[in-house]
């Protein structure tokens, strides 16, 4: 249980750790990146992928302390695609940007959520994956539709986006507790406390890799987030390149397989790019 509470908290600390020195900007190196298209950065050899490393299983590393996830697996396709090697940088969820924007990196594939406030900065590729929040239970417990909810209690965090979407399907008279934070809400799931959890595909993933006996599935969606590759602006021949390839990968199942790999569960339909 400490193992998998460390995992959720991590971020948070990571992020808040990280606010202090976002706005710092690093010395070019000799590989910087300057590309602007796939021809260029062909003619270099390498594509540099900027990944986050605190947020598995979308983005954390391996045995060897090298980045690994859900998008590094992305980022290795993409590479390959290309047919130059794979250099990927680890990046914070506020230092994303500003690498990128300072030409550190070709393209961030790091758990980026499209809205339009990070659109005023950056140039999105359609959504590659989505960040999905669901009513999690054991696949003994009911819940096919809100109405049911009525028959279980639930766990969330307090004030969280899952608390907002319960509480906006659930019938009146729901028994909905609140938690401090993801992790107590998760130990309350766990301890049987609760018989269903509102919570994100990623403790999904953690859930079934470290309590796959609790065969915890998810019951009802309640919100996804349409999470896209970001560009520089000027880069419009790297971001429909990639438009492009994202449309194979899900097409011929590849994306499928690394969600499979990561999340225990094949890839459900790709939100839509979201319009501002």
């Amino acid at each position: 249980m400490m193992t998998l509470m460390k995992k959720i908290v991590r971020r948070s600390l990571g992020l808040m750790l990280a606010a202090g020195v976002a706005a710092a900007v690093l010395p070019f190196g000799r590989d910087t990146a300057q590309a602007a298209t796939p021809d260029e950065i062909k003619t270099r050899g390498k594509l540099l992928v900027g990944v986050l490393t605190d947020y598995p299983p979308f983005g954390g590393t391996d045995a060897s302390q090298k980045p690994a996830g859900y998008d590094a697996d992305v980022a290795a396709l993409m590479a390959k695609a290309m047919g130059v090697q794979l250099e990927l940088v680890p990046v914070t969820g506020p230092n994303r940007i500003p690498y990128l924007l300072t030409n550190k990196i070709d393209v961030l594939i790091a758990t980026f959520g499209i809205t339009a406030e990070r659109s005023k900065q950056v140039l999105f590729s359609n959504p590659y994956s989505s960040l999905t929040i669901y009513v999690l239970a054991p696949k003994s417990v009911a819940v096919k539709k809100p109405e049911d909810l009525k028959d279980v209690t639930i766990g969330v965090a307090r004030a969280s986006t899952q608390d907002t979407a319960i509480s906006a399907i659930a019938p009146s008279g729901t028994a909905i507790k609140r938690f401090d934070d993801d992790a107590t809400a998760l130990q309350a799931l766990i301890s049987g406390q609760v018989a269903a959890m509102g919570a994100s595909n990623t403790i999904l993933a953690q859930l079934n890799k470290d309590y796959p006996q609790m065969n915890i599935e998810p019951k009802l969606t309640l919100k996804e987030q349409a999470n896209g590759m970001a560009f520089r602006k000027a880069d419009t021949a790297l971001t429909e390149w990639s438009n492009k390839f994202i449309a194979e990968v899900a097409g011929n199942g590849q994306l499928s397989e690394i969600n499979k790999r990561w999340f225990g569960i094949p890839l459900s339909q790709l939100p839509p790019m979201p319009s501002f």
